[in-house]
């Protein structure tokens, strides 16, 4: 009896430019989240139309270097996404905003949760960000979280709504990067 072949493991990459096929899949990604019950921003019923403008909003903040978007494939497509809000107040320059970590549901429980926030930290490092922050209103997410080494800052009760209206509490994070500039030598 031989075994089955092993699922590759999703590639993790960085889009420089967002396009159209990108935006379809990221808005599935997003209308799956949602019909989830995922509290990012968005309430039921998310039309597909309302998903796809807001990755096109995403693809111009790319575009315009204030945000850096990762994406998970698999050999379907995209499954899951991150970003990075890299543009930030002049007195943070060193900070950026962990935003819509997003994994479709048919491929959760596979690591690219971890594989997509260990990417974005990396990244970050990339762009001489040493400050990152967070919220999350799941508690699957919040544990993903800790065990990648993010410290807990405190909860917001009744902060925002799930999908179906519901209040929910939001979870806050950060996670200090190590700087990793060289030092000026001393003579």
């Amino acid at each position: 009896m031989t075994k089955p072949a092993a699922t590759p493991a999703p590639r993790i990459r960085v889009l420089s430019s967002v396009d159209d096929a990108h935006v379809r899949q990221l808005a599935d990604v997003l209308v799956d989240c949602v019909e989830g019950g995922a509290s990012v921003s968005f309430m039921l019923p998310l039309t597909r139309e309302r998903a796809l403008a807001f990755w096109r909003h995403v693809a111009e903040g790319v575009a315009g270097g204030e945000r850096a978007l990762l994406v998970a494939e698999d050999a379907q497509g995209i499954v899951g996404t991150v970003q990075l809000v890299l543009a930030q107040p002049e007195n943070q320059p060193h900070r950026a905003e962990v935003s819509k970590m997003l994994v479709h549901r048919r491929a959760r429980r596979q690591g690219i949760g971890a594989l997509l926030m260990q990417a974005a930290e990396q990244l970050a490092l990339e762009y001489g960000k040493t400050l990152l922050v967070l919220d999350t209103s799941s508690a699957e997410a919040e544990r993903l979280y800790a065990r990648l080494g993010w410290t807990r800052v405190g909860v917001v009760p009744g902060y925002a709504l799930l999908p179906g209206g519901e209040p929910c509490d939001t979870t806050y994070f950060y996670r200090t990067l190590p700087d990793q500039r060289v030092a000026p030598q001393v003579r």
